[in-house]
């Protein structure tokens, strides 16, 4: 959350650049850690400016950041990264550079509508709240994570979940041969080509595709599309930005020209991946089937389509009954409320106001299923914060997981536990090194969904909550030799491994950090929070 000041301008500005500085510190791009300095005034880091800046414990996932009394400029944390980078990184430099830009006018932007947010979220109940709350939370790790490269501030106010706007769905007709569908016909609530301004009788030989408006442009002169002259469906953008919610328990997720945490996130949606997105959700299920104790409940993803192209493909997403509150709302403030959470609001209504009891119970269900994942069947998931939801209905509260096209599954493990292993299209998904594994249950789920979690609510009592809830899940395992690894790679590791988002994502080029997938990159490490908790 941005501190709060008479000078907002200014400290939004303050707050960004510093949470630049601590991820360049954290991955340490480039040897910047080099100019860190360490004597008798403390612990410092000397900027390009001859300037130092003073830096404290950066618990919980780095060794240093800047020290909170610190007042910095971002052209001066710019400028220290030009002095610092190679020259083969230019290109990348210069794009982190517009993304700064862009997450601060982002900042800027929200800062100056929090008033008509405000009254537009007076009107909103239920999931959808959620999302526009959660919206508002920054990224734990990834410092530019309001820029949405390709998007202006304009476009972001209409069409960013943050601003709780709301606006109608464009429509293109594709001929029908070129279409693939998952599943035979279409959700009951999709237009026919009359309510997009297309003659009737185009349904015979075409097949309607949902468009973003920010997309349009891109598919408008596509050879055989013929693109709907009116808006249809209005709609509201979740979490995610391209996903919008439809209707309470459903969400349709579109391609988007932009890109989220780095140049390379592209929000496109490529064909295959939505296939093996499907293909993952089976495996959960295929999981829970034989796991009956879990209590977690899959997202149901497998009504999709698209027509042979990045920015013509569509996917349903039908979520469960019961109330659902997604896990990165948890830490977003209620408006108006006094520095009150959603955290809080949900304790109050399920657990006799005891956040705590909240937290100790999410982690028990979310390390659980992934310990079970990991230890029995050798699958991680990148079921990160966003990923992930509460559901309150009957009985006790489950975990909800969605968008499963990041996760790695080991043939191997599967066999011996009876599971066919998927035919994913992405090879990258399958494999059966279990540090491999490892590197995505330390980065996702226990840093983003456990730790970045509990720290936000509970900063004193994190680390002992997350160590005892991953110990229980590991105690029935025993000496499993993957209960031993993950041990090991956790709560009995010196370090823990970190992921290089802003260096893979956006400063170095592919061929130069050699990541066969810019999320599964992992140039650093960081302090193990767990060890003595």
């Amino acid at each position: 959350m941005i501190p709060a000041a008479h000078d907002q301008a200014t400290e939004r500005e303050r707050y960004l650049a510093a949470r630049v500085l601590n991820a360049l510190l954290r991955e340490d791009y480039a040897g910047i850690s080099a100019r860190v300095t360490h004597d008798k005034d403390g612990v410092a880091i000397v900027l390009a400016s001859g300037r130092r800046v003073g830096l404290a414990p950066g618990s919980p996932f780095q060794d240093f950041a800047t020290a909170p009394h610190e007042r910095l400029r971002l052209a001066e944390v710019l400028e220290t990264l030009k002095a610092v980078a190679h020259p083969a990184d230019a290109e990348g430099v210069a794009a982190f550079e517009r993304e700064c830009h862009d997450a601060l006018a982002a900042l800027d932007a929200h800062h100056r509508m929090r008033g008509e947010v405000t009254r537009r979220l007076r009107g909103r109940r239920g999931l959808i709240r959620y999302e526009s709350l959660a919206a508002a939370v920054d990224h734990p790790l990834y410092p530019t994570a309001r820029a949405r490269l390709g998007l202006s501030p304009g476009d972001l106010a209409a069409y960013a979940p943050e601003f709780a706007p709301e606006f109608a769905m464009r429509w293109a007709a594709a001929p029908r041969e070129r279409v693939t569908l998952s599943r035979p016909g279409l959700p009951r609530w999709w237009p026919a080509p009359r309510d997009v301004g297309l003659p009737p009788g185009l349904a015979r030989t075409h097949v309607l595709l949902p468009v973003h408006p920010l997309t349009e442009p891109l598919v408008s002169g596509l050879p055989g599309l013929v693109a709907g002259p009116r808006p249809c469906l209005v709609v509201r953008p979740t979490l995610s930005t391209r996903t919008v919610e439809v209707a309470e328990r459903v969400h349709l997720k579109v391609p988007l020209p932009a890109s989220t945490l780095g140049l390379r996130n592209r929000r496109s949606i490529k064909p295959g991946t939505l296939r093996d997105g499907a293909l993952a959700e089976s495996l959960l299920r295929a999981v829970l089937a034989r796991e009956p104790g879990l209590r977690v409940t899959v997202a149901d993803e497998q009504t999709y389509g698209h027509a042979e192209h990045e920015y013509l493909g569509w996917l349903v997403r039908d979520l469960p009954e019961g109330q659902i509150v997604p896990v990165a709302a948890l830490l977003a403030p209620l408006p108006g409320e006094g520095g009150r959470l959603v955290l809080h609001e949900v304790a109050g209504r399920h657990y006799g106001g005891d956040a705590e009891a909240l937290l100790r119970d999410y982690l028990a269900a979310l390390l659980a299923w992934n310990v079970t994942l990991f230890v029995r069947y050798g699958v991680a998931l990148e079921a990160h914060q966003q990923n992930l939801a509460l559901v309150f209905g009957d009985g006790p509260m489950r975990l909800l997981v969605k968008d499963n096209d990041g996760l790695l599954a080991s043939p191997r493990r599967l066999h011996a536990a009876g599971i066919e292993p998927p035919g994913f299209g992405d090879e990258r998904m399958l494999t059966d090194d279990p540090y491999a594994l490892a590197d995505v249950f330390v980065t996702i789920t226990l840093h983003l969904a456990a730790m970045a979690v509990a720290h936000g609510a509970l900063p004193g009592s994190a680390a002992t909550l997350v160590a005892r809830a991953l110990t229980a899940a590991l105690e029935p395992y025993g000496d499993d030799p993957m209960a031993r690894l993950l041990r090991a790679r956790t709560l009995e590791a010196a370090r823990l491994t970190g992921k290089s988002m802003v260096v893979a994502g956006t400063l170095v080029a592919k061929d130069r950090t050699r990541a066969g997938d810019v999320n599964k990159f992992y140039g650093t490490t960081g302090p193990n929070y767990l060890r003595g908790a």
